[in-house]
């Protein structure tokens, strides 16, 4: 079956990048040129996604504006011939259907996608966080080849892998690899949320692109909260790997790295690479760059 929808979580607080989201979605804070969801949702379009469902909350509905089809500014910045502006809202007329559904308690990743269930029903499904981009300005493949081995296999979990630095397993869901962990393509024997170094079974870890069959929604329904009361997406997805459901995860490809916006660090970052990859403003940006750093004393 054919997986033509996906689900993007985008309701949490982000407190860790306080001021700057307290009015304003940390999916919306520009990265280059575009808003972080933005970069999420032309992903899925070019991976053949032609449904998308939002999972918002509070102070949100800019996202849902963001993806409004704006006629009178289109109609101004066409009677005013700036043509080059009207153009950066291409986006606007993708072949997209967008959804919205609201999360009303903040009860964790898990609780967002089983807020999905009423509206994706007995389907397959894709989801992407939203505050996280794969790939310098999303050119990236990884969704597509997720839905493709998802068909071929008949598995009931496809998940995109990277691997991490040892000391950074403890901030990610971390597989355990079903045999060697090596090649592009990894079996799944289970998973662990946040694990100490020394227990992680490995260094690959979830980048917020998933693949599921419906079956994820009845484990969800039956996941008990854990820490900070939340209910975990691992929990499930471990629940149904122990119950001999299929997991496949697939190796982002070295281009494919991901750009986490969930605090400022990574944010920083990000924004310095996307803007000096530019190509119209780019290269001075980074000649200005190198001026500073070299006057610093």
């Amino acid at each position: 079956m054919k997986v033509d929808l996906a689900v993007v979580p985008v309701a949490g607080h982000g407190t860790r990048l306080l001021p700057a989201t307290k009015c304003q979605p940390k999916e919306m804070l520009p990265v280059g040129r575009k808003p972080v969801v933005q970069y999420v949702v032309e992903e899925l379009a070019a991976a053949g996604i032609e449904r998308l469902l939002f999972i918002t909350g509070a102070r949100k509905s800019s996202i849902e504006n963001h993806f409004d089809e704006d006629r009178s500014l289109i109609q101004y910045l066409r009677e005013s011939g700036r043509e080059e502006e009207l153009a950066e809202l291409d986006f606007e007329r993708q072949k997209m259907q967008f959804f919205y559904t609201r999360q009303r308690q903040q009860l964790g990743l898990g609780h967002a996608v089983l807020c999905a269930r009423p509206l994706v029903g007995n389907q397959p499904f894709a989801v992407a966080l939203g505050d996280s981009i794969i790939g310098l300005h999303a050119k990236s493949t990884i969704m597509q080849r997720m839905l493709e081995e998802f068909d071929r296999s008949g598995a009931d979990i496809v998940v995109a892998l990277q691997e991490v630095p040892v000391q950074d397993v403890r901030k990610y869901g971390i597989i355990d690899p079903l045999g060697p962990a090596t090649g592009d393509r990894i079996e799944l024997k289970g998973v662990i949320e946040k694990p100490n170094p020394d227990e992680a079974p490995s260094h690959l870890a979830f980048v917020g692109r998933y693949v599921f069959s419906p079956r994820i929604f009845d484990e969800l329904a039956q996941t008990k909260p854990g820490r900070g009361g939340e209910i975990q997406l691992t929990d499930a997805i471990q629940s149904i790997l122990a119950q001999g459901g299929k997991g496949i995860g697939l190796r982002l490809l070295p281009h494919e790295r991901r750009f986490d916006i969930g605090n400022f660090a990574s944010y920083f970052r990000s924004f310095f690479e996307f803007a000096i990859s530019d190509p119209k403003y780019g290269p001075a940006l980074k000649a200005q760059a190198r001026a500073l750093l070299d006057a610093q004393p």
